[in-house]
Protein backbone atom coordinates (compact mmCIF):
# COMPACT_ATOMS: atom_id res chain seq x y z
CA UNK A 1 0.00 0.00 0.00
CA UNK A 2 1.15 3.45 -0.94
CA UNK A 3 3.04 5.39 1.75
CA UNK A 4 0.75 8.68 1.97
CA UNK A 5 -2.54 6.26 2.28
CA UNK A 6 -4.54 6.66 5.74
CA UNK A 7 -2.83 4.95 8.69
CA UNK A 8 -5.50 2.85 9.65
CA UNK A 9 -6.37 1.74 6.11
CA UNK A 10 -2.83 0.87 6.10
CA UNK A 11 -2.85 -0.91 9.31
CA UNK A 12 -5.76 -3.05 8.65
CA UNK A 13 -3.96 -3.90 5.23
CA UNK A 14 -0.93 -5.11 7.00
CA UNK A 15 -3.06 -7.05 9.52
CA UNK A 16 -4.94 -9.05 6.64
CA UNK A 17 -1.06 -9.58 4.84
CA UNK A 18 0.85 -10.12 7.85
CA UNK A 19 -1.51 -11.46 10.53
CA UNK A 20 -0.03 -12.32 13.94
CA UNK A 21 0.47 -15.61 15.19
CA UNK A 22 -3.07 -16.90 16.19
CA UNK A 23 -1.65 -18.55 18.87
CA UNK A 24 -0.01 -16.10 20.62
CA UNK A 25 -1.76 -13.08 22.85
CA UNK A 26 -2.09 -9.75 21.17
CA UNK A 27 -1.64 -6.21 22.59
CA UNK A 28 -2.92 -3.39 20.50
CA UNK A 29 -2.32 -0.21 22.46
CA UNK A 30 -2.95 3.33 20.98
CA UNK A 31 -3.68 6.72 21.79
CA UNK A 32 -7.58 7.82 22.57
CA UNK A 33 -9.18 8.32 18.76
CA UNK A 34 -6.87 6.27 16.40
CA UNK A 35 -8.71 3.51 15.40
CA UNK A 36 -7.62 1.02 17.48
CA UNK A 37 -10.97 -0.49 18.45
CA UNK A 38 -11.37 -1.12 14.51
CA UNK A 39 -8.08 -2.78 14.22
CA UNK A 40 -8.41 -4.78 17.38
CA UNK A 41 -12.08 -6.14 16.26
CA UNK A 42 -10.48 -6.67 12.79
CA UNK A 43 -7.95 -9.21 14.48
CA UNK A 44 -10.68 -10.65 16.20
CA UNK A 45 -13.25 -11.59 13.59
CA UNK A 46 -10.42 -13.17 11.74
CA UNK A 47 -8.62 -15.25 13.96
CA UNK A 48 -11.20 -15.71 16.26
CA UNK A 49 -10.06 -13.90 19.14
CA UNK A 50 -11.62 -12.55 22.15
CA UNK A 51 -11.03 -8.81 22.87
CA UNK A 52 -10.22 -7.45 26.20
CA UNK A 53 -10.39 -3.49 27.28
CA UNK A 54 -7.62 -1.85 28.54
CA UNK A 55 -8.93 1.12 29.18
CA UNK A 56 -9.48 2.74 32.75
CA UNK A 57 -12.41 4.59 31.47
CA UNK A 58 -14.32 2.22 29.53
CA UNK A 59 -14.72 0.10 32.50
CA UNK A 60 -17.51 2.21 33.55
CA UNK A 61 -21.44 1.47 33.02
CA UNK A 62 -22.12 5.02 32.90
CA UNK A 63 -19.83 6.03 29.92
CA UNK A 64 -21.03 4.40 27.05
CA UNK A 65 -20.46 7.60 24.31
CA UNK A 66 -18.16 9.58 26.11
CA UNK A 67 -15.46 6.80 26.69
CA UNK A 68 -16.31 5.55 23.33
CA UNK A 69 -16.93 2.08 23.97
CA UNK A 70 -17.69 -0.88 21.88
CA UNK A 71 -21.43 -0.58 20.89
CA UNK A 72 -23.77 -3.35 20.46
CA UNK A 73 -22.94 -3.80 16.60
CA UNK A 74 -19.44 -4.15 17.68
CA UNK A 75 -19.98 -6.51 20.72
CA UNK A 76 -22.21 -8.73 18.26
CA UNK A 77 -19.35 -9.17 15.75
CA UNK A 78 -16.65 -10.44 18.46
CA UNK A 79 -17.09 -10.75 22.47
CA UNK A 80 -15.78 -7.83 24.48
CA UNK A 81 -14.83 -8.61 27.81
CA UNK A 82 -13.91 -6.09 30.60
CA UNK A 83 -15.90 -3.07 29.27
CA UNK A 84 -19.09 -1.11 31.29
CA UNK A 85 -18.77 -3.44 34.15
CA UNK A 86 -18.02 -0.91 36.96
CA UNK A 87 -20.23 0.94 38.84
CA UNK A 88 -19.28 4.68 40.07
CA UNK A 89 -19.27 3.35 43.68
CA UNK A 90 -17.05 0.78 42.80
CA UNK A 91 -13.00 0.45 43.64
CA UNK A 92 -11.68 -0.02 40.49
CA UNK A 93 -7.55 -0.28 39.80
CA UNK A 94 -4.47 -1.50 37.49
CA UNK A 95 -4.77 -4.30 40.41
CA UNK A 96 -8.22 -4.88 40.10
CA UNK A 97 -7.62 -4.84 35.90
CA UNK A 98 -5.01 -7.38 36.36
CA UNK A 99 -6.80 -10.29 38.34
CA UNK A 100 -9.72 -10.00 35.72
CA UNK A 101 -7.66 -10.12 32.85
CA UNK A 102 -5.92 -13.32 34.43
CA UNK A 103 -9.68 -14.86 34.83
CA UNK A 104 -10.16 -14.11 31.46
CA UNK A 105 -6.68 -15.71 29.90
CA UNK A 106 -7.64 -18.90 31.78
CA UNK A 107 -10.36 -19.74 28.90
CA UNK A 108 -8.98 -17.17 26.50
CA UNK A 109 -5.22 -17.84 26.10
CA UNK A 110 -4.96 -15.96 22.72
CA UNK A 111 -7.31 -12.84 23.36
CA UNK A 112 -6.64 -9.20 21.84
CA UNK A 113 -5.70 -7.00 24.34
CA UNK A 114 -6.79 -3.25 23.16
CA UNK A 115 -6.73 -0.26 25.16
CA UNK A 116 -4.94 3.50 25.66
CA UNK A 117 -3.91 2.77 29.57
CA UNK A 118 -0.75 2.60 29.42
CA UNK A 119 -0.43 1.81 33.11
CA UNK A 120 -2.46 -1.44 32.48
CA UNK A 121 -0.46 -2.69 29.91
CA UNK A 122 3.22 -2.07 32.28
CA UNK A 123 1.47 -3.84 35.13
CA UNK A 124 0.29 -6.75 32.36
CA UNK A 125 4.06 -7.02 31.15
CA UNK A 126 6.00 -6.17 33.61
CA UNK A 127 4.10 -6.87 36.85
CA UNK A 128 2.45 -5.57 39.28
CA UNK A 129 3.39 -5.65 43.10
CA UNK A 130 -0.15 -5.89 45.36
CA UNK A 131 -0.03 -2.90 47.84
CA UNK A 132 -2.89 -2.66 50.55
CA UNK A 133 -6.06 -0.60 49.89
CA UNK A 134 -5.74 2.89 51.33
CA UNK A 135 -8.02 3.51 54.29
CA UNK A 136 -11.14 5.97 54.21
CA UNK A 137 -9.64 7.86 57.07
CA UNK A 138 -6.17 8.36 55.18
CA UNK A 139 -7.30 8.97 52.36
CA UNK A 140 -9.46 11.79 53.42
CA UNK A 141 -6.62 13.58 55.18
CA UNK A 142 -4.83 13.47 51.77
CA UNK A 143 -7.56 15.01 49.96
CA UNK A 144 -7.92 17.92 52.80
CA UNK A 145 -3.70 18.22 52.17
CA UNK A 146 -4.01 18.23 48.69
CA UNK A 147 -7.28 20.94 48.99
CA UNK A 148 -6.21 23.07 51.67
CA UNK A 149 -1.72 23.01 51.13
CA UNK A 150 -1.40 22.34 47.69
CA UNK A 151 0.86 19.73 46.41
CA UNK A 152 4.04 20.72 47.56
CA UNK A 153 2.85 19.88 51.30
CA UNK A 154 2.10 16.17 49.79
CA UNK A 155 5.80 16.42 48.47
CA UNK A 156 7.28 17.12 50.94
CA UNK A 157 5.69 14.20 53.25
CA UNK A 158 6.77 11.51 50.33
CA UNK A 159 9.97 9.40 51.04
CA UNK A 160 13.24 10.49 48.73
CA UNK A 161 13.00 7.14 47.09
CA UNK A 162 9.45 8.07 45.43
CA UNK A 163 10.11 11.19 45.24
CA UNK A 164 12.60 10.83 42.74
CA UNK A 165 11.08 8.03 40.98
CA UNK A 166 6.82 9.35 40.48
CA UNK A 167 5.69 12.34 38.32
CA UNK A 168 6.08 14.99 40.90
CA UNK A 169 3.87 17.23 38.84
CA UNK A 170 0.72 14.97 38.75
CA UNK A 171 -1.66 15.22 41.38
CA UNK A 172 -3.14 11.87 41.36
CA UNK A 173 0.30 10.21 41.66
CA UNK A 174 1.46 12.41 44.15
CA UNK A 175 -1.69 11.80 46.44
CA UNK A 176 -1.20 7.76 46.06
CA UNK A 177 2.65 7.71 46.84
CA UNK A 178 1.64 9.86 49.97
CA UNK A 179 -1.18 7.39 51.08
CA UNK A 180 0.89 4.44 50.23
CA UNK A 181 3.60 5.49 52.37
CA UNK A 182 1.20 6.69 55.33
CA UNK A 183 -1.20 3.63 55.27
CA UNK A 184 1.64 1.36 55.36
CA UNK A 185 5.05 3.10 56.49
CA UNK A 186 6.48 1.82 53.45
CA UNK A 187 7.25 4.35 50.45
CA UNK A 188 5.60 3.49 47.06
CA UNK A 189 9.66 2.97 45.16
CA UNK A 190 9.97 0.04 48.19
CA UNK A 191 6.62 -1.82 47.29
CA UNK A 192 7.30 -0.99 43.87
CA UNK A 193 10.79 -2.97 44.32
CA UNK A 194 9.06 -5.89 45.26
CA UNK A 195 7.20 -6.22 41.81
CA UNK A 196 6.51 -9.89 41.06
CA UNK A 197 6.86 -11.27 37.62
CA UNK A 198 4.66 -10.60 35.06
CA UNK A 199 1.44 -12.52 34.18
CA UNK A 200 1.81 -12.00 30.63
CA UNK A 201 5.74 -11.12 29.51
CA UNK A 202 6.41 -9.32 26.77
CA UNK A 203 8.11 -11.84 25.08
CA UNK A 204 5.00 -14.19 25.14
CA UNK A 205 2.88 -11.51 23.19
CA UNK A 206 2.42 -9.99 19.76
CA UNK A 207 2.59 -6.39 20.56
CA UNK A 208 1.37 -3.63 18.53
CA UNK A 209 1.20 0.29 18.70
CA UNK A 210 0.35 2.89 17.06
CA UNK A 211 1.79 6.48 16.94
CA UNK A 212 -0.15 8.46 14.94
CA UNK A 213 0.68 11.67 12.98
CA UNK A 214 -0.61 14.79 15.53
CA UNK A 215 -2.55 16.73 12.52
CA UNK A 216 -3.83 13.25 11.54
CA UNK A 217 -5.15 12.42 14.89
CA UNK A 218 -6.28 16.09 16.11
CA UNK A 219 -8.92 15.90 12.99
CA UNK A 220 -10.16 12.86 14.34
CA UNK A 221 -10.64 13.96 17.73
CA UNK A 222 -12.55 16.60 16.82
CA UNK A 223 -14.36 15.00 14.35
CA UNK A 224 -15.53 12.19 16.77
CA UNK A 225 -16.03 14.49 19.86
CA UNK A 226 -18.65 16.15 17.38
CA UNK A 227 -20.26 12.38 16.72
CA UNK A 228 -20.14 11.56 20.31
CA UNK A 229 -22.37 14.65 21.04
CA UNK A 230 -25.16 13.60 18.34
CA UNK A 231 -24.76 10.19 20.10
CA UNK A 232 -25.91 11.26 23.41
CA UNK A 233 -22.78 12.19 25.59
CA UNK A 234 -24.45 15.29 26.87
CA UNK A 235 -27.21 12.70 28.07
CA UNK A 236 -24.77 10.88 29.47
CA UNK A 237 -23.03 13.34 31.28
CA UNK A 238 -26.81 14.98 32.69
CA UNK A 239 -27.28 11.55 34.24
CA UNK A 240 -24.14 11.71 36.00
CA UNK A 241 -24.92 15.72 37.50
CA UNK A 242 -26.42 14.29 40.09
CA UNK A 243 -23.41 12.35 41.37
CA UNK A 244 -20.47 14.71 40.33
CA UNK A 245 -17.71 14.45 42.20
CA UNK A 246 -14.45 15.70 40.36
CA UNK A 247 -12.01 13.61 42.27
CA UNK A 248 -13.97 9.93 41.49
CA UNK A 249 -12.11 7.95 39.26
CA UNK A 250 -14.73 7.57 37.11
CA UNK A 251 -15.30 11.92 36.73
CA UNK A 252 -11.64 11.41 35.03
CA UNK A 253 -13.69 10.79 31.41
CA UNK A 254 -11.90 13.13 28.98
CA UNK A 255 -14.79 15.90 28.25
CA UNK A 256 -16.62 14.90 31.21
CA UNK A 257 -15.68 17.69 33.48
CA UNK A 258 -16.23 20.28 30.62
CA UNK A 259 -19.69 19.02 29.91
CA UNK A 260 -20.44 19.02 33.33
CA UNK A 261 -19.25 22.76 33.74
CA UNK A 262 -22.11 23.50 31.16
CA UNK A 263 -24.85 21.81 32.47
CA UNK A 264 -23.39 23.54 35.89
CA UNK A 265 -23.47 26.82 33.76
CA UNK A 266 -20.37 27.41 34.41
CA UNK A 267 -19.25 27.55 30.46
CA UNK A 268 -21.18 28.20 27.19
CA UNK A 269 -21.86 25.44 25.15
CA UNK A 270 -18.82 26.36 22.43
CA UNK A 271 -16.36 26.75 25.57
CA UNK A 272 -17.31 23.69 26.41
CA UNK A 273 -16.99 21.97 23.24
CA UNK A 274 -13.54 23.59 23.07
CA UNK A 275 -12.41 22.82 26.20
CA UNK A 276 -13.16 19.13 25.91
CA UNK A 277 -11.58 19.01 22.82
CA UNK A 278 -8.24 20.18 23.77
CA UNK A 279 -8.42 18.10 26.82
CA UNK A 280 -8.44 14.86 24.46
CA UNK A 281 -5.74 16.31 22.77
CA UNK A 282 -3.84 17.08 25.79
CA UNK A 283 -4.66 13.36 26.65
CA UNK A 284 -3.60 11.84 23.60
CA UNK A 285 -0.31 13.42 23.77
CA UNK A 286 0.74 11.98 27.09
CA UNK A 287 -0.23 8.81 25.81
CA UNK A 288 1.77 9.38 23.03
CA UNK A 289 4.74 10.54 25.00
CA UNK A 290 4.30 7.45 27.32
CA UNK A 291 3.95 4.84 24.03
CA UNK A 292 6.76 6.51 22.71
CA UNK A 293 9.32 6.73 25.81
CA UNK A 294 7.90 2.51 26.75
CA UNK A 295 7.04 0.60 24.39
CA UNK A 296 10.01 1.00 22.18
CA UNK A 297 10.34 -2.47 20.86
CA UNK A 298 6.36 -2.77 20.13
CA UNK A 299 5.42 -2.65 16.01
CA UNK A 300 4.14 0.56 15.45
CA UNK A 301 1.25 -0.63 13.12
CA UNK A 302 1.09 3.24 11.45
CA UNK A 303 4.56 3.07 10.04
CA UNK A 304 4.44 3.51 6.82
CA UNK A 305 6.26 0.76 4.55
CA UNK A 306 10.04 0.85 3.65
Amino acid sequence: MAKNADPLDRALARLRTAPPDPARPVLLAGPTASGKSALALCLAQAQGRVIVNADALQVYDMWQVLSARPDDADCARAPHLLYGHVGRDQDWSAGHWLRAVADVLKDHPNPVIVGGTGLYFRALTEGLVEIPPTPKAIRARADAKLAQEGLATLLKEIDPKTHARIDCANPARVQRAWEVLHATGQGLAAWQDQTPPPLLPRAACTAYVLRPEVDWLDARITRRFAEMMAQGALEEARAALPHWDPRAPWAKAIGAPELIAYLQGQMSWDEAVSAATLATRQYAKRQRTWFRTRMKDWLDLFAPPA
